[in-house]
């Protein structure tokens, strides 16, 4: 399945999707106007397609005791494919970054890191920063999160 030939109701399946994994395919099948067969074929093949990706639970990460996020970014002097690999390696063990982007502009990494307090952030900052070596490491503290975990504008 090619991006292009998504047509309507496979947008209305995926965007069901985002707002409520947990739809159960008779329910998916009357908000997308189709029979449950076709719900079911047309969700394998966005499936093997790669586009629908497993399923997941939003957790409320302020009564998870979650309460600090952190944006860091980082630069560093080091550009070569091995050193992006170890350092990919390095920080997909560190379990609190949530979001993990190469960048362009002033900064050529950003991390979304997700943990209790600044405490436990200064933990991962230690293992961060024990991995690797960095140019310089800034660290952003989020104040109050407006928007998180947006469904994709389909």
């Amino acid at each position: 399945m090619n991006t292009g030939f998504i047509d309507h109701i496979d947008r209305t399946l995926l965007k069901e999707l985002q707002r409520d994994a947990s739809l159960s395919q008779r329910a998916l099948a009357e908000r997308a106007g189709i029979s449950q067969n076709a719900c079911w074929r047309r969700l394998q093949a966005l499936r093997k397609a790669g586009i629908l990706q497993g399923a997941t639970a939003r957790l409320d990460r302020q009564k998870l005791g979650l309460g600090l996020v952190v944006f860091v970014m980082l630069r560093t002097r080091h550009h070569s494919a091995e050193w992006l690999e170890r350092f990919r390696r390095h920080v997909l063990t560190i379990p609190e970054v949530v979001d993990f982007h190469r960048i362009g502009g002033d900064y050529d990494y950003q991390l979304k890191v997700v943990t209790a307090d600044m405490a436990s952030y200064d933990k991962v900052y230690q293992r961060l920063i024990e991995g690797v070596e960095l140019d310089s490491v800034t660290s952003y503290f989020a104040m109050e999160a407006i928007a998180e975990g947006r469904p994709l504008p389909l």
